[in-house]
């Protein structure tokens, strides 16, 4: 909808002015004149050069859907009507790209679609998983239920990557810092203590020679490191784009020491409680394993998740080809089949979800515990190995003239 902007005076004679969103310049007279505002000015805003360009457009993040569900749960069970809680929703919106998006929706639901049907017309803001349960909510009448649901899964999947980010901050920090400190060292530095060797003519210990050949090597093709590694990275995205090259990919970091546990943990927590929100929100089986299955992040686990739902589509339980893929610790499995033998699947996920969770808690404390006396060691070496590498030289001459 077009913005106005407005200046008039009120019922008391003071002036004022503002903007707000209307679909024509006569309603937007009509909004003003309720208020008892008496315009001098009333014409459509300038539209923004860069609006119509997604680059310049601020970005819809997690918090942001978050916040816009629990905030729809509350409206929808206090009894509002769906399209005047999504136009609330969109004028206290100060996200501009979300704000476009809720007012979309608003006006698809307004001509006869379904609230699932139009949030899946904007797929970069609501996922498959989101607008299938939004689905299952509208058919079941528990809209509001499944809105709070979603809320819960959305906060813990938010807290889980934080904690997976924040492990690989500080290893990720270091050996930056590692690399251009190394950089410098070898550029600007050793050329210097080189130039100073080489006056004195006398043979140099063989770690200083290795130091100054690299030295020599990274100034005379400085550019060709730097493209090389700008190279070897758009390289590596472009096999892990290819099928094959994900798949391999993905089976190296499963089965990495220290990340693969980590990353199978992850993987779990992911599935069952995923699995399980959809379950416990009335969403059929195998709908919920395929939006599993594509949202998992990994070709294996992926591949695992659609074995099982081909599985069952042969009248088969979830435990079996489960057990079968490989891919699920034994545990896993087994509190699957005694929730499949009780009835209560969805409660048996949720329940191994938050198990996992502490489990990955767990996992990260200890590779961080690892990872931080690891880097300690290798940045001194690393460091001080090049140091004393250019000291032996003015060491060994030290001791001769004593």
């Amino acid at each position: 909808m077009p913005i106005y902007v407005w200046k008039g005076t009120n019922s008391y004679g003071e002036k004022r002015k503002g903007k707000l969103e209307a679909p024509s310049q006569a309603a937007a007279a009509a909004q003003l004149k309720k208020i008892r505002i008496k315009t001098t000015v009333l014409k459509e805003a300038p539209k923004d050069i860069f609006q119509d360009i997604s680059l310049f457009q601020p970005k819809v993040t997690g918090k942001d859907v978050v916040v816009f569900t629990r905030m729809m749960s509350t409206m929808i069970d206090a009894g509002l009507p769906l399209v005047q809680s999504l136009q609330i929703l969109a004028q206290q919106q100060e996200n501009s790209t979300f704000k476009k998006t809720l007012t979309d929706i608003q006006t698809d639901v307004e001509t006869g679609m379904t609230f699932a049907e139009s949030m899946k017309k904007h797929p970069k803001v609501f996922d498959n998983l989101f607008c299938n349960m939004i689905d299952a909510g509208e058919v079941g009448g528990i809209l509001d239920t499944i809105l709070t649901r979603l809320a819960n899964f959305m906060e813990k999947s938010m807290i889980l990557k934080k904690k997976i980010k924040g492990a690989m901050t500080y290893p990720v920090i270091c050996l930056c810092i590692a690399l251009v400190i190394t950089a410098v060292i070898l550029v600007f530095v050793v050329p210097v203590f080189a130039k100073m060797f080489a006056d004195f003519g006398s043979a140099l210990p063989v770690p200083t020679q290795i130091v100054v050949n690299i030295s020599e090597f990274a100034q005379s093709n400085f550019f060709f490191i730097i493209g090389a590694i700008v190279l070897t990275v758009v390289g590596i995205k472009k096999v892990y784009n290819t099928e094959k090259g994900r798949k391999a990919m993905d089976r190296a970091i499963l089965k990495a020491p220290v990340v693969g546990p980590l990353v199978r943990k992850v993987a779990v927590a992911k599935f069952t409680r995923t699995l399980g929100t959809m379950l416990h929100s009335g969403v059929p089986i195998l709908d919920a394993l395929t939006v599993v299955g594509k949202t998992s992040g990994n070709t294996v686990i992926e591949q695992a998740v659609f074995r099982v739902a081909d599985a069952i589509t042969e009248g088969r339980t979830i435990a079996e080809p489960l057990e079968e893929t490989g891919v699920f610790p034994g545990m896993v499995v087994q509190m699957i089949n005694v929730g499949e033998a009780t009835g209560a699947l969805d409660t048996m996920l949720e329940k191994i979800a938050d198990f996992y969770d502490e489990e990955v808690d767990q996992a990260v404390e200890n590779m961080t515990a690892m990872i931080e006396p690891f880097m300690m060691v290798f940045l001194g070496g690393l460091i001080g190995g090049l140091v004393i590498a250019m000291y032996l030289p003015i060491f060994k001459m030290a001791s001769v003239i004593g």
